[in-house]
């Protein structure tokens, strides 16, 4: 098993970025524009209040990976996969899970080998993250939102040139 351990809240974010998000369409080219730094074994933890963007920035990336024109919001079965030319995209959404442990359940273990894992609501399963996941914290700022993106220092690295 790999990405998913006890929490560690000692490992710093050192990769730190904040993008405006003026229309509702920025948001999931936001994700379209990340898809292309993913790769099997990482986890976006996607952040935000209702209707801040999380699913639109998942339907953005799945999109662009996938080739996917219907995107539903896992709301309801709280997990959707989609297969990719490399690997699959598993998204969940955990809004409605009732315990932590509940996850296992869903076949996040094998996602977490295999694939890509798009996390909405994480905080719902923050004691099992293991502190490397790429988070995006959507917010709405004005008329518009803001993409508060954060991550250890392999997605610094990984993400050095992206804008």
């Amino acid at each position: 098993m790999r990405g998913m351990c006890l929490h560690n809240p000692s490992l710093m974010m050192h990769y730190q970025k904040t993008i405006k998000l003026d229309r509702p369409e920025d948001t999931s080219a936001l994700g379209a524009r990340l898809s292309a730094y993913l790769k099997a074994g990482d986890v976006v933890a996607l952040r935000g209040t209702l209707g801040a963007g999380k699913t639109s920035l998942a339907r953005g990336l799945i999109g662009a990976l996938c080739g996917a024109e219907e995107v539903p919001s896992p709301t309801y079965t709280l997990v959707q996969t989609y297969a990719g030319p490399q690997f699959d995209i598993w998204h969940f959404d955990l809004y409605r899970l009732e315990n932590e442990a509940d996850v296992w359940e869903l076949g996040i273990e094998d996602a977490l080998d295999t694939g890509v894992c798009l996390i909405e609501w994480p905080q719902r399963i923050e004691g099992l993250l293991s502190g490397a996941e790429l988070t995006i914290e959507i917010v709405f700022e004005g008329e518009g939102r803001r993409a508060q993106i954060s991550g250890d220092e392999n997605w610094g690295e990984r993400l050095a040139g992206f804008n």
